[in-house]
């Protein structure tokens, strides 16, 4: 049951991070997209200005110009904003609703364009509806629907209109690029379920790394770092908090007469009270802290930011709490501990760790369930 509910709350994470993949891509590739439509109704302008109604132009061109601007502005927006509010619950409907209104004042824009008895302008509107249509595969490849949608709106208006004149010609020239429409629509499917396929992989692959990364520095028994994953955060630790001067404490704890639990109770037994005591310590450990099991029945604790005098009252908050757990066995549990503080400048955390481990030893050798400071 555990594992089924892990398999679907891992999908369930990749799906959400493969969507986020996406939004990041087609705001990437519609940064210059987005003046270019614009330009390029610009420049179909230019093109016919001495052969259509300039009023018509402006008419066309003034809320277009609109529609870019409210573009550039969201463009804006999303990339100033944290990369934690990039997510598509917040900016995917708000780039549906410009792609919308941009392909729509486009696609009526080259409609009004067209005039039933200039074959020239025909022919002109409809090559750069069709180049329109090419740049929205290459914008919007990671969302198959806005491909669709941005070709229906700009390329489909004028198609059709030559579709049913009365001219071969026209209609020569409608019959292309609405198979070529077809064919791009097909295409896109594809290409959009290829990226989805690599944006899966891809976030599979970096889950799998840190599975295994996790695995490879945690204890499998009580979910506490290991000896080598403890030793690599407590020398970072150290170090910084030997940069910024303060106190660092370390506890060394051993479970008494441990292996009597082991060779009376069995070793289920003794897995048990490891897991028992894992979780006390991690739950002792503050934020900061640096916790772990070295082997066997042996744990240590680096304490950031902790004087000796303050370290020593956690060690006996945490002998305590220790001794009053409660086993299967029956059999008590008690802990001695060891206590030690940064020392001297040139002091490092493996120094201070034997300085804790010695205090152990001098626990246990003055009767055990107590503690010891170096």
């Amino acid at each position: 049951m555990y594992l089924v509910e892990f398999q679907h709350e891992r999908k369930a994470l990749i799906d959400a991070q493969v969507r986020t993949d996406r939004l990041q891509l087609l705001f990437r590739q519609t940064v210059f997209s987005v003046l270019g439509s614009f330009l390029a109704a610009v420049m179909l302008s230019w093109l016919c200005w001495s052969r259509i109604d300039h009023a018509l132009v402006f008419g066309w061109l003034m809320p277009l110009g609109a529609s870019t601007a409210l573009r550039v502005a969201l463009l804006v927006t999303y990339f100033r904003s944290p990369v934690v509010r990039r997510t598509p619950e917040c900016w995917e409907l708000k780039y549906w609703l410009t792609l919308v209104l941009s392909a729509t004042i486009w696609g009526l824009g080259a409609l009004a364009l067209m005039r039933s008895d200039d074959l020239l302008i025909q022919a002109l509107v409809l090559l750069f509806t069709v180049g329109m249509s090419v740049s929205a595969v290459s914008c919007y490849s990671a969302y198959r629907s806005m491909t669709i949608v941005s070709i229906g709106l700009v390329l489909l208006p004028c198609s059709l209109w030559l579709l049913f004149q009365q001219g071969t010609m026209q209609v020569g020239m409608a019959l292309p690029s609405l198979v070529f429409a077809s064919f791009v629509i097909t295409a896109t499917r594809r290409l959009s379920e290829a990226m989805e396929t690599a944006f899966r992989l891809t976030r599979e692959m970096e889950h799998a790394r840190d599975i295994a990364n996790q695995a490879a520095q945690t204890d499998e028994l009580t979910g506490m770092k290991n000896r080598r994953a403890f030793f690599h955060h407590a020398e970072q630790t150290y170090a910084h908090g030997k940069r910024n001067r303060q106190p660092i404490s370390a506890l060394m704890l051993d479970i008494d007469h441990f292996k009597r639990i082991n060779d009376s109770y069995g070793h289920q037994a003794g897995d048990q009270v490891l897991r028992q005591i894992g979780v006390v310590i991690s739950e002792c450990a503050k934020e900061g802290d640096i916790c772990g099991r070295l082997g066997g029945e042996e744990f240590a604790l680096l304490l950031i930011d902790t004087s000796l005098i303050a370290a020593e009252v956690r060690a006996e908050q945490l002998r305590q709490t220790i001794s009053r757990l409660c086993c299967d066995h029956g059999e008590v549990i008690t802990a001695s501990i060891g206590v030690a503080s940064m020392g001297a400048e040139g002091q490092s955390v493996h120094a201070l760790l034997n300085d804790a481990d010695k205090a152990l030893f001098r626990a246990k050798a003055q009767g055990r369930n107590q503690t010891a400071l170096a």
